[in-house]
This record gives C-alpha cells, sequence and structure tokens, in this order.
C-alpha cells in the first residue's frame, strides 16, 4: 500500500514541480516570443549598450530563473527580454551615478515599457526608489558574458586557451547571493581533474556528471561578482519614446507625418560613418508624472503598429 500511495504521489502535479525546481544551469537563446503584447527577438550581444528604465522583480517569481539558475533575491542579478542566459552586464543609474555588475539569468520584464528587472540586492545598491523606477544604462561585458556561458550545457563554442589542471590552494567566499566563490589565483599542483581556474571565473571541484555549488553542473564556469559600487558621476537627460531609426529621411518623415497626433521629432544621428534618421517622441522627466507621460506614449506607439517603440535616456 505504501509503495502504491508513493507512486500516485509521484504522478500528481505537485511532484513534477517539485522535480521541475531542482537547477539545473543551462545556457538559454530561445526563439522569439510574445509579452503584453509585444514581440521579443532574442538575440546572442556581446557588445550591447542601451538605456531605459529599471524596475525591481516582484515577490512571487518562480523557484528557478528562464536559465535554470536558483532565483533568489539577494544575488547580483537581472532579467533581460532579449538577451542571451546568462551574460554578464554593468547596470548604472543613471539618476545618481552608482553602478554595479550584475549577472543576467532570467527573462523579463513583462511590461515593455521596461529595459531590464533586478533583484532586490541590485535595487538597494543602485538606489532604486522603493516601488519605482530608474533611468539606467545596461553594458553586456563580452569577456566575462562568453567566460559566464562556456561551459554550460547548449552554449556557444568559445576558443580559450586551456588552463594548467591544478588544485586550488585557497578559496574565498563571496558576498552572499554573489555566485561562486572568489579564487585566490594561486595553484599547486593536485590531482588532474581536480580544478582548473580560468580568468573571472572558476571551474567547479566535482566529479564528472555531478552537481556543483549551488545545482551548477560540474566544470559551470561562473565569473565572480564582486558586489562593489563604484559611484561615477550623474547623467541628466530626459526619457524619450524611441520608435524606428530610418537610413532615409523620406522613410522617417512617413512614419512621423502617421504618428502626427503623438507629436514625433526626426533626430539626425551618425553611426559608423553613416547617416541615420531617428523617430522620437519627448522629452519627458525622470519623476513620476514623466514616467507615467513616457509610458502612455509607448503603449499608444505600440497601438500604433510600432512593435520596436522603446523608452530611453537621451542624451546621456
Amino acid at each position: 500500500m505504501k509503495l502504491r500511495l508513493a507512486l500516485l504521489l509521484g504522478l500528481l502535479p505537485g511532484a513534477c514541480s517539485f522535480q521541475a525546481a531542482v537547477p539545473h544551469p543551462h545556457y538559454v537563446l530561445g526563439a522569439a516570443y510574445q509579452a503584453d503584447g509585444v514581440w521579443h527577438y532574442p538575440r546572442r550581444r556581446l557588445d550591447l549598450v542601451a538605456t531605459g528604465l529599471a524596475t525591481v522583480i516582484p515577490a512571487g517569481h518562480p523557484a528557478l530563473t528562464a536559465d535554470g539558475e536558483a532565483f533568489e533575491q539577494d544575488a547580483l542579478a537581472a532579467a533581460s527580454q532579449d538577451l542571451q542566459l546568462p551574460a554578464i552586464a554593468r547596470l548604472t543609474n543613471l539618476a545618481n551615478g552608482r553602478q554595479i555588475e550584475v549577472r543576467i539569468n532570467d527573462r523579463g520584464p513583462a511590461d515593455p515599457a521596461r529595459l531590464v528587472a533586478v533583484t532586490r540586492r541590485v535595487a538597494r545598491a543602485l538606489g532604486l526608489p522603493g516601488g519605482g523606477v530608474a533611468p539606467v544604462r545596461l553594458h553586456v561585458l563580452a569577456g566575462p558574458s562568453q567566460v559566464a556561458e562556456a561551459a554550460l550545457p547548449g552554449a556557444p563554442l568559445l576558443a580559450l586557451t586551456a588552463a594548467p589542471v591544478r588544485a586550488v590552494l585557497a578559496t574565498s567566499l563571496g558576498a552572499p547571493g554573489g555566485g561562486a566563490a572568489a579564487v585566490s589565483g594561486r595553484v599547486v599542483s593536485g590531482p588532474a581533474g581536480s580544478v582548473s581556474a580560468l580568468p573571472g571565473g572558476v571551474r567547479a571541484a566535482a566529479p564528472a556528471g555531478a552537481p556543483g555549488p549551488g545545482g551548477a553542473p560540474s566544470g559551470a564556469i561562473v565569473p565572480a561578482l564582486s558586489g562593489q559600487v563604484a559611484q561615477t558621476p550623474p547623467r541628466y537627460g530626459a526619457l524619450w519614446v524611441r520608435l524606428i531609426r530610418f537610413s532615409q529621411y523620406q522613410d522617417a518623415a512617413r512614419l512621423a507625418a502617421r504618428l502626427a497626433g503623438l507629436h514625433p521629432a526626426i533626430r539626425r544621428e551618425m553611426a559608423n560613418g553613416e547617416e541615420h534618421f531617428t523617430v522620437r517622441i519627448g522629452p519627458f522627466g525622470f519623476g513620476a508624472a514623466g514616467v507615467a507621460a513616457a509610458d502612455a506614449t509607448l503603449r499608444q506607439a505600440i497601438g500604433a503598429g510600432v512593435n520596436d517603440a522603446r523608452i530611453v535616456v537621451e542624451p546621456e
């Protein structure tokens, strides 16, 4: 009877979700998907620099992130709508200049008016207002991002010079929620396959196939994040709703005419020696009223068929 009961419990949805909640870190890109009426197209970008509004990940998040890591509000982590997972990025609060490095390991936010969602720990570090948003700059760090993804199942191949296979002489624990232990960098001779230290990260010491720290698979490379907050000069700009960038002025003018009721403007820009014309609406302030106005304008633009419309901070 006990065996039959155990088998029945194993078939219940709750039992299945319990099994699914076991951390299984893996590289994620994924197909296009729709959230809150807007389509997103994930792609691998190692040179992305973007601006927008950051929000805080709300309570009630599932046990795992989109790439299979254990979710923690005390982690130095964030969610992106379309970046590869994981990625390492530098986030800067443009309103106060605070800057910190985070691990992007989740999908979100669902709201197209927000660029990134961060954990409570990151929100505190950046000085996000309680229950509010802040203008931020997101800069993907190519080297650390490649290291973060390199050893995970499904990750793109990365050409790395083989590091000496040695045992770690000394390690120290990082800040809570900051990821893997920080490695001193000193190595001594040891059994082959024990530990392999690579710049910016540590390869977990565990038998082949066994889970490493935090449920990560053995061999997973996780760059250690310091959790240190750098203070940079605030960048006083304004919020704008950026619609589409065109290579021809006539195309930009046609879109501006179609959305004349939103009072768009055309901005001439130079990129890589080429002339472009960006249709945008604004400016809006950083305060609650400005954010609300930018949100409403973005909704109107998306409703008019401009799916690529986004809130940005210009100029920095």
